[in-house]
């Protein structure tokens, strides 16, 4: 484990696996740590591939206090990450809010970056706009910050059950629930950036493939737009798998496997 000094003044933490193959930087959910990858994590060593984890400002163990709460601060630090570790070529893997993280590290990071795994990623939106049917309003996102303050425990209780999936158990559900609550107070400036995130002409501007995962049971980001992120990518394929907004926690197996598949492809 290791800490990034930002250009700003905060530490960013992270973790470098070392391996000979080709590693995937894996950039977790809002509100949540890398803890959350610990799975995918051990299944791309056992392949031989290292791997990269970063908590995000105001998540896990990386400070709290930044000025700079903003998607693409994030993605700074991701590629600031990328160069510490001195990776000639990675994979960046995103899940949710993580999926416009890792899009945005993509054009920080140009020809370093072998490929890019959206895991019901908030990327190319999240939310509707022109052109965009999908997800939930502005306002919805907006609103957030406001539900936290009012009942932080009750809120965070709620979206754990949700980014748990269908019938999980107490002990998952109690895992993810304690990631949320130990989110910084300021995280929710990082979610509000969905409201007016728009990454369409971005996305469309990769070279390299896109693996779009999707949860057709997921209740947090709507599985659309999986879909519509592999049909932007020049060279997307989308994979639609049988569970919620965390497929690397409802069926890792499944996942790992997938993962797997997708990072030997690029090496």
């Amino acid at each position: 484990m290791a800490y990034l000094d930002t250009d700003d003044g905060g530490r960013v933490y992270y973790e470098h696996h070392r391996a000979a193959k080709l590693p995937t930087v894996l950039i977790h959910g809002w509100g949540m740590s890398g803890d959350y990858w610990a799975s995918a994590v051990e299944a791309l060593m056992a392949g031989g591939h290292g791997a990269m984890v970063v908590d995000h400002r105001g998540c896990g163990r990386s400070d709290r206090d930044f000025a700079d709460m903003s998607i693409d601060a994030i993605a700074r630090d991701v590629a600031a990450i990328v160069e510490r570790c001195g990776a000639s070529r990675v994979v960046l893997n995103g899940w949710s809010l993580g999926g416009a993280v890792a899009v945005a590290a993509a054009e920080l990071l140009g020809d370093r970056v072998a490929g890019l795994i959206l895991t019901c990623g908030a990327s190319p939106r999240y939310v509707q706009g022109d052109g965009f049917p999908h997800g939930g309003l502005p306002e919805d996102v907006l609103g957030i910050g406001a539900a936290i303050t009012a009942d932080r425990p009750g809120f965070f209780r709620a979206l754990a059950e949700g980014a748990s999936g269908e019938g999980a158990s107490e002990a998952m559900i109690g895992w993810v629930e304690r990631g949320f609550l130990a989110t910084g107070p300021r995280a929710s400036e990082t979610l509000a950036g969905l409201a007016t995130l728009d990454q369409r002409d971005l996305l469309a501007s990769f070279a390299f493939p896109v693996l779009s995962i999707g949860g057709s049971k997921d209740s947090i980001a709507d599985p659309a737009i999986a879909g519509f992120a592999a049909n932007c990518a020049a060279n997307g394929t989308l994979l639609t798998m049988d569970t919620g907004h965390s497929p690397q926690l409802e069926n890792p197996s499944a996942y790992n496997e997938a993962l797997l598949d997708f990072v030997r492809t690029l090496a």
